[in-house]
């Protein structure tokens, strides 16, 4: 056998936890190529590798050190999420989060993160999030703001972990299963196109509400998947690969937020 088929097979057989661990830089940070680590990006690269059982190296210690980085709400929580999932009691981050969101994606966060860490949940965050649900079942990242599936598949997922059941969680799989196109991927919004990470959240969001995610779902996938273990963002785009990898980790190993 030759050496380039050697390669070639080598290639095919690069899974997407080593292309996402291949991003690890020296201080534990996750960078796309070329560019540098971020805490958001090194927690969703974390996410993915931790729940598909992969080793995240020293992933926790950048987080923690680079906590002070993070001025948003969402990025507060999604850091704290990550570390809580990494087995770190991320009680610093938690204490930054607002009592009342501002906004709908705020409260999602918020949850996930206190869940994640096994921390009570405020009540009125919960009353505020499920009164945030359009009339059509889905949800948005704010109020007012038209409903996409992607804010509506992390919904269910705090919702479901909240303890939330019955019609709200029925409602939103249903407006959730309408993003689903004829190649078999998930859209983020109504006439976008399928994209990789649109389908992956919806996949989290559907194993959350204990509903069987399309297997056409996990075929559009694979057929984004590249030789180096990467996912292409879509067939057209093939952009923020580690990002779109880690989050596609999520969907591949069923796992929903909080990762148990």
């Amino acid at each position: 056998m030759g050496i380039a088929v050697l390669l070639a097979a080598a290639a095919i057989a690069a899974s997407p936890a080593s292309y996402v661990q291949s991003r690890q830089q020296a201080d534990g940070g996750f960078a796309e190529a070329g560019g540098v680590p971020g805490p958001e990006l090194t927690a969703w690269a974390a996410l993915g590798l931790r729940a598909g059982g992969a080793e995240t190296g020293n992933a926790l210690s950048y987080l923690v050190a680079h906590e002070r980085e993070l001025s948003s709400p969402t990025s507060i929580a999604l850091v704290a999420l990550a570390e809580g999932a990494l087995g770190h009691d991320p009680g610093g981050l938690l204490a930054r989060l607002l009592a009342r969101p501002r906004a709908v994606n705020e409260a999602i966060w918020d949850i996930l993160a206190l869940r994640q860490a096994r921390r009570p949940l405020p009540r009125a965050v919960v009353t505020y999030l499920v009164n945030s649900q359009a009339s059509s079942g889905g949800f948005a990242w704010a109020r007012g703001v038209r409903p996409d599936s992607n804010d509506t598949a992390f919904a269910i997922q705090a919702l479901r972990t909240a303890g939330v059941r019955g019609k709200p969680i029925t409602r939103a799989v249903a407006f959730l299963r309408k993003f689903q196109r004829r190649d078999g991927g998930f859209e983020l919004s109504k006439g976008r196109g399928s994209d990789a990470q649109s389908t992956a959240v919806a996949i989290q969001g559907l194993v959350a509400a204990g509903s069987k995610p399309p297997p056409a779902a996990f075929r559009y996938l694979a057929k984004l998947r590249r030789t180096d273990g990467s996912y292409r963002y879509s067939v057209r785009y093939a952009a923020t690969p580690l990002w779109v990898t880690s989050q596609a980790l999520l969907a591949l190993a069923r796992q929903p937020f909080p990762l148990r």
